[in-house]
């Protein structure tokens, strides 16, 4: 009896230790086939949360080696379309960025994942740095002592939402003009090209993301809700404002309207990677993501309604809802 029973313990641990070694055997190909690289085209104010998200997915997928480059949205989509440059993964700070030079020809999808809002930041040593506030910075931004930075609106969202900010801001077109004419050598291809020039005081202020200001322990001047570009219950007053910046070819254009600003992502039809991109995309949009994401200065959200619903592959479709 004793020699039965321990037959039985023998083929049960057999049993045991065949099937572990059989679903450890899947895991590692399943691991397996997310390896190589995953090249990854994003928004300037996303390079530190995107790099904080790589390493942390690395961490999980020592396979894997997550390339990032970093250009204003229209530049990064631009790359894709014109330069046609091998990319997995985009990630627009303007979901309309994707949806205007990226769709249909070159994905089918986006999914609508982070918000965020303007604001001007500034250093210490600013000129009348003591003195700007949510209520002055137009008188104060106009002065001829005063020196201001922004994003070029044909490479970078930020810089067509710098010029949306001015239109919500004055009523007198004469003075938006004003405004937006003055300064522009310091116009840079995206907003994180400027910092240097503020840390080295060649410019007192930056129109830039309140993120980007977080993750460099700028200070800034908050904006009204009402030009911020932050706040979904002001999307009609944003809409009343619009401007027109270069199209998908040289010599077209694209009138962009004012709205609540949104960050979304996509996975290129020919991504050289889409199994290891797909599962970085789900790796971003999940709980680890969006925690990252959030102390990184963005506001995570999934759950957006979008009319593409059926395009987007399945593995995502519980971020999104049907429009």
């Amino acid at each position: 009896m004793k020699r039965g029973l321990a037959i039985i313990l023998i083929c049960a641990a057999t049993m045991l230790h065949w099937g572990c070694t059989r679903e450890t055997g899947k895991k590692n190909q399943a691991d397996a086939a997310i390896s190589g690289n995953i090249i990854v085209f994003h928004a300037g104010s996303l390079s530190v949360p995107m790099k904080a998200l790589a390493g942390q997915f690395q961490e999980s997928y020592p396979g894997v080696n997550i390339l990032l480059e970093s250009a204003g949205s229209m530049a990064c989509a631009r790359k894709i379309t014109e330069l046609h440059k091998p990319c997995d993964i985009m990630a627009s700070s303007d979901y309309a960025v994707i949806e205007n030079l990226l769709i249909p020809g070159h994905t089918g999808w986006h999914i609508p994942f982070a918000t965020n809002e303007m604001v001007i930041a500034y250093e210490p040593h600013a000129a009348l740095s003591d003195e700007i506030n949510t209520f002055n910075w137009k008188e104060i931004l106009a002065l001829p002592q005063v020196r201001f930075g922004r994003a070029d609106p044909n490479s970078d969202p930020c810089g067509y939402r710098t010029i949306l900010v001015i239109a919500l801001a004055f009523e007198n077109i004469e003075q938006q003009k004003e405004l937006l004419a003055k300064d522009t050598r310091f116009i840079r291809p995206k907003e994180v090209d400027l910092l240097a020039l503020l840390e080295v005081g060649e410019i007192d202020y930056i129109f830039i993301y309140r993120s980007v200001a977080d993750q460099h322990g700028l200070k800034y001047v908050l904006l009204s809700d009402n030009v911020n570009l932050k706040d979904p219950a002001k999307a009609d007053q944003y809409a009343r404002v619009s401007v027109k910046v270069q199209g998908e070819k040289p010599g077209d254009s694209l009138t962009v309207t004012g709205e609540p600003m949104v960050y979304a992502l996509t996975r290129l039809n020919n991504a050289p990677n889409p199994g290891a991109a797909d599962a970085f995309l789900e790796f971003i949009l999940g709980n680890e993501g969006r925690r990252i994401c959030s102390e990184n200065g963005l506001s995570p959200f999934t759950g957006a309604a979008v009319s593409f619903f059926n395009a987007v592959p399945e593995r995502f479709r519980n971020y999104v809802i049907r429009k």
